[in-house]
């Protein structure tokens, strides 16, 4: 009998360890997908594991009741597709999918291609600039799927280059003559080294008060010491049309100037150390290395993936319990601006048609002057209609537009932990904006509630150095979001506001509530574009609160087109049931604009408790985010 109840026990027990165990399915860089996945036999690729687990969960494999592990050992898994995750690839709480790192491994996603056997230029490059000639390296451009890849970034062992422009710093971009808005022409003073007689690729890249525009050159006619440009469509009709925000031309002077601009992307601009350009028609990309570079022993990257990760569920089918834990998402490209333009509303999000209304009023907004419809730029991590989801510990850097984006109908996801670093746009976002159907202006409130992004959570997150391309993009990005808690964030080296909360301009019942955004450390912030705050707000939302964070170290920008238009905290139009309060920074400017009823402010300022002030931004368990990381790199002043 002792016996018989020994074995038993035994039995219960190794029960009860199978169920707690997760079941492990190895990749390597030195993997085969024939492998059967353990530790010593692992697949090659991310998408053969999770095919693997999907298989396991079909067939409700014992294996699983612990859950799965995808545990990728050290190296660079270079994808040709984006990794998609599907409902069929969902956990359970008892029995999640994590996707992570091997110990002490670092597992890098990257969707770059190396650009390789470069040598130094020793023939006449037709249209370089005198002084560049002797200095500039060669290579082919990378050959993806049969043809040569179009690209608007490159990197340098991970130090991104700058595309050639005509201006080398931001400081020294002239301003705008004219615009002549029927011919849909813009002048500009003609550049002391000219300008080529054909554009061919060439870009302008203007700054429009809290937004930037992103227009492909057609022509160049020069008239003196001037020259008139013209532009390609779409972005041609919607730069001319749209209202806001348009290029500043200062009649009146009761603003700082006309609006800068710059010109890039061509050949002729290529006369500085860490420049580069690709020639589409040789087929060659040029760069002039910097101080210390030796490109025969250099690693050269070119993006060549949009999305590196899609997580896509449905509304009646989402995806469930997928965890990413310590993993790098390296390298993406955005070519939408080379194809079709780039003309901002706000927050990045692009116009698809704008115009200025001549009779004012919509039948649910009887002031409003213009209407609007945008379109989202993709992230390299995307994810529509999951839940229970989240990123702990992971990188995401080198890509070319939003980093990590919770699209819609997500909820109860978690963002921790993890550092968005040279983002060319939007480090987080999260929440539906406006649908392309919908006029921006509109509030979103739709009948089925599943499609609002929930309680989701972002905390002990390091952004820095993101909206270093597009310069109307955010730190952290939400549009019409519930229950959203953003904490102990730290947020720096942004090019517009730290943290923008809501869309809409509206004061009517929409889709927001009880968000909270608290104990955040933002600085450093509105590096290039003003109409700008640490914390910003749009619309209706009742019950939320901004309490407890740190704003201060705010940048001077000599050509912000109103020098005094900046602010810690700003409440925006259609703002409402608002309460903000204990928010810590270096003086009272605050701005409230146009806000409906029953906002809140109490004892926000300078006299706020010193502990209020040291607690906010990154926990003592995340700290370590920080080392290495350097604000203020190239120390542009800052307003006091």
């Amino acid at each position: 009998m002792k016996k018989l109840v020994f074995l038993w026990s035994i039995l219960l027990l190794s029960l009860v360890s199978l169920k707690s165990r997760a079941a492990e399915i190895w990749v390597a860089t030195n993997g085969n997908d024939a492998n059967t996945g353990t530790k010593n036999s692992p697949k090659l690729t991310l998408a053969a594991a999770l095919r693997h687990a999907r298989e396991l969960r079909r067939l409700n494999d014992p294996s699983i009741a612990g859950g799965i592990h995808i545990i990728l050992t050290g190296g660079e898994y270079v994808l040709d597709e984006s990794i998609f995750i599907r409902p069929e690839d969902s956990g359970t709480s008892s029995s999640p999918t994590i996707i992570e790192n091997a110990s002490d491994e670092k597992a890098v996603l990257t969707g770059g291609v190396n650009t390789t056997n470069w040598k130094k230029s020793v023939v006449h490059i037709s249209g370089l600039p005198k002084q560049s000639q002797g200095n500039i390296w060669e290579a082919n451009i990378p050959e993806v799927g049969g043809g040569n890849l179009l690209f608007r970034q490159l990197w340098v062992n991970g130090t991104k280059a700058t595309r050639a422009r005509e201006s080398n710093t931001d400081e020294s971009m002239n301003r705008i003559l004219s615009i002549d808005k029927q011919k849909q022409e813009i002048w500009i003073p003609l550049p002391k080294s000219g300008l080529p007689k054909s554009p061919g690729q060439m870009e302008m890249v203007i700054h429009q008060m809290w937004a930037i525009a992103n227009l492909r050159v057609k022509s160049i006619e020069i008239d003196g010491n001037k020259a008139g440009l013209t532009f390609y469509q779409p972005e041609s009709k919607i730069e001319f049309e749209h209202p806001w925000p348009a290029p500043v031309i200062d009649k009146t002077h009761k603003m700082n100037g006309n609006s800068a601009f710059y010109l890039n992307n061509s050949i002729a601009f290529l006369d500085k150390p860490g420049e580069w350009y690709e020639d589409l028609k040789s087929g060659k990309v040029y760069y002039w290395p910097r101080k210390g570079e030796d490109l025969n022993h250099s690693k050269v990257v070119v993006p060549s993936l949009e999305k590196l990760v899609q997580v896509c569920g449905t509304i009646d089918r989402p995806v469930s319990y997928v965890f990413f834990k310590r993993i790098n998402f390296e390298y993406s490209t955005w070519l939408r601006p080379s194809q079709k333009g780039h003309v901002p509303l706000q927050a990045g999000m692009y116009l698809l048609d704008a115009y200025k209304l001549k009779i004012k009023g919509t039948p649910e907004k009887s002031g409003l002057e213009n209407q609007a419809w945008v379109g989202r730029p993709p992230a390299a991590v995307e994810l529509t209609y999951v839940n229970h989801t989240g990123f702990e510990g992971c990188t995401f850097t080198h890509l070319a537009s939003s980093g990590l984006d919770y699209i819609r109908g997500d909820h109860d996801d978690k963002i921790k932990g993890n550092l968005f670093s040279d983002i060319g746009g939007t480090g987080i976002q999260i929440g539906t904006y406006s649908d392309e159907g919908l006029e921006a202006h509109l509030p979103y409130n739709p009948k089925d509630t599943r499609d609002v992004c929930t309680n989701e959570h972002i905390e002990n997150n390091l952004i820095t150095d993101v909206t270093n391309e597009d310069w109307g993009s955010l730190g952290i990005s939400a549009g019409y979001v519930k229950k959203i808690i953003i904490e102990n964030n730290e947020i720096s080296d942004v090019s517009y506001s730290g943290i923008s909360l809501g869309w809409g301009w509206t004061k009517a019942a929409n889709a927001m509530s009880d968000n909270i955004i608290r104990a955040n450390k933002i600085h450093h912030y509105a590096r290039h574009m003003y109409d700008v705050a640490g914390i910003y707000t749009l619309s209706a939302q009742p019950n939320t609160v901004i309490d407890s964070n740190y704003v201060d170290s705010i940048y001077k920008v000599s050509y912000a087109h109103d020098p005094e238009h900046w602010f810690y905290l700003y409440c925006d139009e259609g703002s409402s049931y608002i309460t903000v309060k204990n928010n810590w920074c270096p003086s009272e400017k605050f701005l409230k604009n146009a806000n409906g009823p029953d906002d809140v402010w109490e004892n926000n300022g300078p006299q706020v408790s010193n502990s209020i002030k040291e607690s906010a931004g990154l926990q003592i368990p995340y700290q370590y985010l920080l080392k290495g990381i350097k604000v203020n790199p190239d120390n542009q002043p800052l307003n006091h």
